[in-house]
């Protein structure tokens, strides 16, 4: 597995790894676990190493038309400066190659942060389909990513001589501990927060620099990340998002710019939406004790009507929580009680609309 250019300081504060999209990377730290560092971002501030990213570059003469003719959303309605979710849809079957921000820097350039396992395959489908003269550059060793969140990122950033108040999904460049850093107010937790894209060289020094401002900023890892993002019912790509979930079954439709004249996948998502899918994505939440976890299966009496994709205990509500893909069938809507099979017992829960919690602004 691949190593983060951070992975020697993970040691050294006790992170317990495990493998994900063929990196190791932190799950958690030694000095709390997942539900500390969860509080802290919710309360305050934690840091994340997310640098299994992906990233890739799209340059030359068109680059920005050419992506947004590839990808679902549409680049046309924000400007340079601004990031934009987007996904990456297959042609023939509307099924989610990968999740992606997309930094639009200009006319002529668009950086793109996709999945750490899905780099290749979304990079090798740009590159097949690129025209001449646009080029498609897969950087994923280059940079590291950072991740601040929680309602006191933005002090510590300040207190490092960074701007901190462009909007959310914009983006601004920096120099930071002798490094050129890109500061995008993005994130995955819901809080407001910022994601560092810092040369993979100067990854170390960013790092220490964050710690050094503020000696108590948590350290989290992929196990907290995975309950905040729960929280907000955020998807993950290879859970609730895939190439057999499209983004009408996700309820992800407003990343999609339905009225583009193209992108992977319009015609058979135009289709899908327009007659209304066989099942959707749905939030659940346990009316006594229970934790659902991906692949348990859910019922609405006796007929089984889909399975959970992501389940877990919310740290902030203390219940347990999920994300299920449902057959559209009677008993399936917003408030109907359905059951969960876990380990064998059925757990009722609350079909919901996410998010589970309500966070700071963004």
């Amino acid at each position: 597995m691949k190593r983060s250019p951070l992975h020697d300081r993970h040691v050294s504060r006790g992170a317990k790894f495990a493998p994900f999209g063929g990196w190791e990377m932190p799950l958690e730290y030694a000095d709390g676990g997942v539900i500390a560092e969860h509080t802290a971002v919710r309360e305050n501030v934690g840091v994340f190493d997310v640098s299994h990213l992906g990233k890739a570059r799209v340059t030359g003469p068109g680059a920005a038309a050419f992506v947004n003719a590839c990808l679902s959303n549409d680049l046309g309605r924000i400007g340079p400066g601004r990031a934009q979710y987007t996904l990456c849809c297959d042609d023939a079957t509307g099924g989610v190659v990968d999740d992606i921000i997309a930094y639009l820097h200009g006319d002529e350039h668009v950086f793109l942060i996709p999945n750490a396992a899905n780099t290749t395959e979304v990079v090798r489908r740009l590159t097949e389909a690129a025209p001449a003269g646009v080029t498609v550059t897969n950087e994923h060793d280059a940079y590291a990513v950072l991740a601040v969140q929680g309602p006191a990122s933005p002090a510590l950033l300040a207190k490092l001589g960074l701007d901190t108040g462009h909007q959310y999904m914009s983006f601004a460049t920096a120099t930071l501990a002798g490094a050129d850093v890109i500061v995008c107010r993005t994130g995955y937790t819901g809080e407001i927060g910022y994601e560092l894209v810092v040369p993979s060289a100067s990854a170390t020094a960013v790092w220490d620099a964050l710690f050094d401002a503020d000696p108590t900023l948590k350290p989290c890892g992929l196990g907290a990340r995975d309950t905040l993002r729960t929280e907000m019912g955020y998807p993950l790509h290879g859970q609730d998002l895939s190439m057999e979930i499209t983004p009408v079954q996700a309820r992800s439709g407003w990343a999609v710019g339905w009225t583009k004249p193209a992108f992977w996948g319009r015609d058979v998502l135009l289709a899908e939406k327009e007659a209304g899918p066989r099942r959707v994505l749905v939030g659940l939440e346990a009316q006594g004790r229970g934790i659902p976890r991906a692949h348990m299966q859910v019922y609405a009496g006796d007929a089984l009507v889909g399975e959970v994709t992501s389940g877990t205990f919310s740290p902030t509500r203390k219940v347990g929580i999920a994300l299920a893909l449902l057959d559209t069938v009677p008993g399936t809507s917003l408030g109907d009680t359905v059951h969960v099979d876990i380990r064998g017992r059925r757990t009722p829960m609350t079909i919901v609309k996410p998010p589970f919690v309500t966070t700071s602004v963004r």
